[in-house]
């Protein structure tokens, strides 16, 4: 008798487990579900790259804070833009044509927060394997002076953006910010890979306010980080 209640002891004890373990794997794949429908199938707000003289271009601002009327203005973040800094759009999701070289520029107006790994002063991925700052040709940066990442892991593209000089004399506190306001212009160019969505991100930790820099608008898609939607 003992053994035959021990045993169904075990057996109610054995079914308790596999409710639970059945539960914890139903909760991780809606988890799964919730990311790919929000952020893979039905991705934030988007950029299309236009067609210019030279071909496919893609304007990006960085700003220092996000426009005062957004959920988090106090939040460093990516913006698209145009050739003239109009049109701001808080997208960071880029649509892009597959195969194809595209020339990026990108107007930093935020501040030198510095690289904590200086590997990442190099570019990696641009089509001449250099990149312009203000109009001069650089294949490095110095580390202390960079101020965000633009980086595609998975076709091996980071390009380090240096930011503006704490000196600066006008900088821009909101988005957004005209070209009248301290800035730096970075321009470089890549080629997109097959049709697919790739993440970007930027890897210099500026979530302040969260610990160690990571939190915040460095998790956030919309921020620092974004897709490329290549089509």
């Amino acid at each position: 008798m003992l053994n035959q209640l021990s045993e169904k002891g075990r057996m109610k004890g054995s079914a308790k487990r596999g409710v639970i373990t059945a539960t914890a794997v139903l909760a991780a794949i809606a988890a799964i579900a919730v990311y790919i429908g929000v952020y893979l199938v039905q991705a934030p707000a988007s950029a299309v790259a236009t067609q210019g003289p030279s071909g496919v271009q893609l304007h990006l601002a960085t700003v220092a804070a996000a426009e005062t009327t957004d959920p988090h203005p106090t939040w460093v973040s990516y913006y698209s833009t145009d050739a003239n800094d109009q049109n701001w759009r808080h997208a960071t999701t880029y649509v892009l044509p597959a195969h194809t070289l595209v020339h990026v520029t990108v107007y930093e107006f935020d501040s030198q927060t510095g690289l904590r790994n200086p590997f990442l002063s190099q570019p990696q991925g641009a089509t001449s394997g250099s990149y312009q700052v203000d109009g001069k040709s650089l294949t490095s940066t110095d580390p202390s002076v960079a101020s965000h990442i633009f980086a595609v892991p998975q076709i091996g593209l980071s390009i380090p953006l240096p930011g503006i000089s704490s000196s600066a004399k006008n900088p821009c506190s909101n988005a957004p910010c005209p070209l009248s306001t301290a800035h730096v212009t970075i321009t470089f160019t890549f080629r997109t890979p097959g049709k697919g969505l790739y993440r970007w991100q930027c890897f210099v930790p500026c979530g302040a306010g969260f610990i160690d820099g990571n939190g915040g608008p460095m998790q956030t898609v919309g921020y620092m980080d974004g897709f490329l939607h290549v089509v």
